[in-house]
């Protein structure tokens, strides 16, 4: 595995936190999931969190050279617990403490009855240590080690920390939207950070 693209599901619209639950995504905007498809490597195998807005959006970018990897529940969003489908305002006022360290200092601190970020960065790197096993060979042509891997917000940012080796504090400074693009190229010397939060 030499490169990885990472992929943030479509948008879901909710403003609340949504980590476990299954809401959709909306892919309606096919010009955008065009474009993104056109930014990615044409026979790189599909690899997604097992929640469905994280598949319809690989199923949205699968083309016939681009096999489709089972699903990883590694790679799902952080777990927001008794937080779910709740909005920073409502739960900020039972428990501010909780919440703005939770978000402030992301580590060991989680929402009753979810994860902390430790546990989802422990979970994320458990899931790309596979990845070079679950992946087919590449098609001739293309680089090899090439990975499509359609996630979330937390899941990129984690990510993000697993190959870099940055603290929690520095990957949370980072914005991931919607559809868009973050690229990891491992090299001689390490992984590198070749693009972050990049929309075609």
């Amino acid at each position: 595995m030499t490169r990885l693209h990472l992929v943030r599901h479509g948008p879901t619209h909710a403003k609340v936190m949504v980590g476990w639950t299954d809401l959709p995504a909306d892919l309606t905007d096919h010009a955008a999931l065009a474009r993104l498809s056109a930014h990615l490597p044409p026979a790189a195998p599909l690899i997604s969190s097992d929640l469905s807005r994280a598949i319809a959006t690989a199923d949205a970018l699968a083309l016939p050279a681009r096999p489709r990897l089972p699903h990883d529940q590694g790679l799902r969003e952080i777990h927001f617990g008794a937080w779910e489908m709740r909005g920073f305002a409502e739960v900020e006022a039972e428990t501010p403490d909780l919440i703005r360290a939770f978000w402030e200092s992301p580590g060991t601190i989680r929402a009753p009855g979810g994860e902390c970020w430790n546990d989802v960065a422990a979970r994320v790197a458990a899931a790309l240590t596979r990845l070079p096993d679950q992946a087919p060979d590449q098609a001739p042509g293309q680089a090899p080690g090439q990975v499509i891997v359609v996630c979330h917000f937390g899941a990129i940012l984690a990510a993000l920390q697993a190959c870099l080796h940055l603290s929690p504090a520095e990957v949370f400074t980072h914005k991931i939207d919607t559809l868009s693009v973050t690229e990891l190229h491992k090299t001689r010397s390490g992984w590198q950070l070749t693009r972050i939060n990049h929309t075609p």
